[in-house]
């Protein structure tokens, strides 16, 4: 199996080609994004809190019926 090597010359030119290709986010970009991160945190935490509430009410409700 014969495998070509690059030496750090040629490795070097081809990072920094590769790195220009690059594009990146805006400041606004980052921040828009990372809002929306936390918004939709938020809305998965709240609506795991109702589902928990939701279930343990009526656990405890069925549960009340035998106890």
């Amino acid at each position: 199996m014969a495998t070509k090597t690059t030496n750090p010359l040629q490795f070097i030119q081809q990072v920094r080609a590769e790195v220009s290709k690059i594009v990146w986010p805006t400041r606004r970009e980052v921040m828009l994004t990372t809002l929306m991160v936390f918004v939709m945190a938020a809305l998965t935490s709240v609506f795991f809190f109702l589902v928990d509430l939701i279930i343990r009410n009526g656990l405890q409700g069925f549960l009340n019926l035998f106890g």
